[in-house]
């Protein structure tokens, strides 16, 4: 069994930053693709940010240039840092795991709203 768990999550001012971080634990071999999407209000779930075992990343366009994802593999960690924040940034946070020769895993999600 594997778990995913993302912590940082907040309120944060329009122009402010944020740090998402998304911990996985359990019977991990290795990790290939990570991912992290959000899903605001009435909307569908998006992909924001991925990033494969060889660290391509790639980036929703609304985001980029203000959001970097990065890995730990050590760790089983990965992480999206978000910068120059917008009120449509605004939803809950979901990052994804798939673990080789196993399944994609998700977390609970964490919630960010950006308002002032």
């Amino acid at each position: 069994q594997v778990q995913l768990v993302e912590s940082g999550g907040g309120l944060v001012q329009p122009g402010g930053s944020l740090r998402l971080s998304c911990a996985a634990s359990g019977k991990i071999l290795s990790i290939d693709d990570m991912t992290w999407h959000r899903q605001a209000p009435g909307k569908q779930r998006e992909l924001v940010a991925s990033i494969t075992s060889s660290y391509w990343t790639n980036y929703a366009n609304s985001v980029k240039g203000r959001f970097t994802i990065s890995r730990d593999n050590a760790k089983n960690m990965v992480y999206l840092q978000m910068y120059s924040l917008k009120p449509e940034d605004t939803a809950v946070y979901y990052c994804s795991m798939k673990v080789r020769w196993s399944d994609t895993y998700w977390g609970q999600g964490t919630q960010v709203t950006v308002s002032s």
